[in-house]
């Protein structure tokens, strides 16, 4: 293994924040919460040293209109956050729907609603997949279960965000952000090597062209109404070509986690055979994040005891794998969604499910986490072992 090849234990937050750096992010505006403040403090550490802009700002709000304006240039521009905060950034996040600026948005989640508490949560996924601000519009959602994917996926979405102009919110758990793992870096990309923007703003004394003018108002309803809809069908392209998921025993053979785009995972690196073929396993686990993690662990117990469990955890939650799933769900078998809030990606799976097998749900909240034990007694509870 080389040098460039060797693990480091980093914090999640300190992974994205680095991951956010080789990516080619040249300009960082936030403001401190908890539990993401480690991701700030790595960004005022080391943006400098690199000769990119770093701005602490008065406050959410102001970071990440900070933000919209340096995206508006063309530079890759990122903001983090964690619940509340993220809650005064809706506007901002909702203007560069609007105007199609690609950003990244990095929501350390923790428990509410209001202030809460500190200790993680999932409470925030309706507000991540449904918009969160007015209007129509969707952002890219991508869930990390590891401080590996969380680098990752970090890079991951800067690309992303670049290819379809649109928003791009990593949403980690309180717990990914904290935790220590180790972790391969992805590479370090040149700034000279990222794509060019012709629709940004500046530039037009070299380019010797037109000024852009980038906005998300218009106030002649049928142009307005047509810009829409065009956005919506690029939506609809995301929806086809950048479903990500993992699946284990539940009739896939691959873990499309990343793309490969990243370090450490990507196309092909997982399987779906491991343990059980979908049609073996008594029950489907679907969880993301922390609880992808945990009913990991009570597969583990179930398999002491002779029961056969699948998982399958969406990466994307916007978009989500409905397809992915409903594939999953076509041999009637229950699946127990297991989430850190009273109930919100299991609305999902139902829809993605379409009444064909029993949806079942675990949810624990105020910043508790499930155990695996409490996950394999629910598993023994609905299969009546």
């Amino acid at each position: 293994m080389s040098v460039a090849e060797e693990k480091k234990l980093m914090k999640g937050n300190e992974a994205m924040a680095e991951a956010a750096l080789r990516a080619g992010c040249r300009a960082y505006f936030g403001y401190p919460i908890t539990p993401q403040n480690e991701l700030i403090a790595y960004m005022a550490r080391h943006m400098l040293e690199r000769g990119r802009v770093f701005i602490q700002a008065e406050s959410e709000i102001a970071a990440v209109n900070m933000v919209y304006g340096a995206a508006s240039t063309g530079a890759r521009a990122m903001t983090s956050s964690s619940s509340p905060g993220i809650s005064l950034k809706q506007e901002g996040i909702s203007y560069a729907a609007g105007a199609d600026m690609p950003i990244v948005v990095a929501n350390v989640v923790r428990a509410g609603p209001g202030l809460g508490a500190i200790a993680p949560s999932q409470g925030d996924y309706f507000q991540s997949t449904r918009g969160g601000g007015h209007g129509d519009y969707y952002c890219i959602v991508l869930a990390p279960k590891s401080v590996q994917e969380a680098a990752d996926l970090t890079y991951l979405a800067f690309d992303l965000a670049d290819k379809w102009r649109v928003p791009v919110i990593l949403q980690a758990d309180g717990m990914i952000g904290q935790m220590m793992e180790g972790v391969v870096l992805p590479p370090e990309r040149p700034l000279d090597s990222l794509p060019k923007k012709d629709w940004a703003v500046g530039g037009m004394e070299a380019s010797r062209r037109e000024p852009n003018h980038i906005t998300s108002i218009d106030l002649v309803p049928e142009s307005f109404e047509k810009k829409i809809r065009a956005r919506f069908e690029r939506y609809a392209k995301i929806k086809a070509e950048e479903v990500r998921f993992e699946s284990v025993s539940c009739g896939y053979d691959e873990m499309d986690v990343s793309g490969g785009t990243g370090a450490g995972t990507g196309t092909g690196t997982g399987t779906g055979k491991a343990g059980c073929s979908a049609e073996d396993a008594e029950l489907v686990l679907v969880a993301y994040g922390t609880s992808a993690r945990v009913c990991l662990g009570a597969r583990k117990l179930a398999e002491k005891e002779g029961i056969k469990l699948g998982l399958f955890r969406p990466v994307t939650l916007w978009p989500f794998p409905e397809k992915e799933l409903a594939r999953v769900s076509a041999n009637g078998k229950p699946m127990l969604v297991v989430e850190m809030s009273m109930g919100q990606m299991v609305e999902d799976v139902k829809l993605s499910t379409l009444g064909k097998c029993p949806v079942h749900f675990l949810g624990r909240v105020g910043g508790v986490i499930p155990t695996e034990e409490e996950v394999f007694a629910e598993v023994r509870r609905i299969l009546g072992r």
